[in-house]
């Protein structure tokens, strides 16, 4: 039953239409499109994790609402023309830091380039001293081993050199031996004293 009573309302309000409004000035209408605020395109931005973005997007959108004044197409030309500079400017900018890091990877992979060719000439400079050194090396060896041979060879030189005057003064003590036995058993005088006297 009181599904019936709804009906029942509703019938009676088709049954009487309100009486209409009357429509008003065309000049009216036109000053309604100009007073329409233009609604703002929507953000298509990710949510963002920090709060203090939020609501400087927050107020950003108020800034720019208070900025726009109810003009019309005027004010839509100067949005317009506002978001293509900032567009190109974004662009820029863009452009701009994509040069500064091309740029810096160049330098920086000529500076790679450079550090590898020092290292590499690094390392062949010391391998070239190394060699250096090791004939030098090498070379005080052999002259040393050459000195030690020609201080043997002095050596055993200055002992036959010995060894000769060592046998020569044994020949003289025994010529002396003899000579003073002879003059012994002959009786005589040796007919030279020595040097010293």
């Amino acid at each position: 039953m009181t599904e019936e009573q709804p009906k029942k309302v509703d019938t009676e309000s088709t049954s009487n239409p309100p009486p209409a409004e009357p429509e008003p000035p065309k000049e009216d209408v036109a000053e309604e499109k100009s007073v329409i605020p233009q609604p703002s395109p929507p953000d298509n931005k990710p949510a963002p994790a920090d709060d203090s973005k939020a609501l400087a997007l927050v107020e950003k959108t108020q800034e720019a609402a208070e900025e726009k004044p109810l003009e019309g197409s005027v004010n839509r030309d100067t949005v317009l023309a506002r978001v293509a500079t900032e567009k190109r400017l974004a662009l820029i900018k863009a452009w701009e830091e994509s040069e500064k890091s091309k740029a810096d990877n160049k330098a920086h992979k000529k500076l790679s380039a450079i550090s590898a060719w020092e290292n590499s000439k690094k390392a062949a400079t010391e391998a070239e001293l190394k060699k250096i050194e090791e004939q030098l090396e090498k070379k005080k060896a052999e002259y040393a081993e050459k000195l030690k041979n020609k201080i043997a060879t002095i050596h055993r030189e200055a002992e036959e050199k010995r060894a000769i005057i060592e046998a020569k003064k044994g020949e003289d003590f025994l010529k002396a031996e003899e000579t003073a036995a002879k003059y012994r058993a002959t009786g005589t005088a040796p007919k030279k004293l020595l040097g010293c006297f």
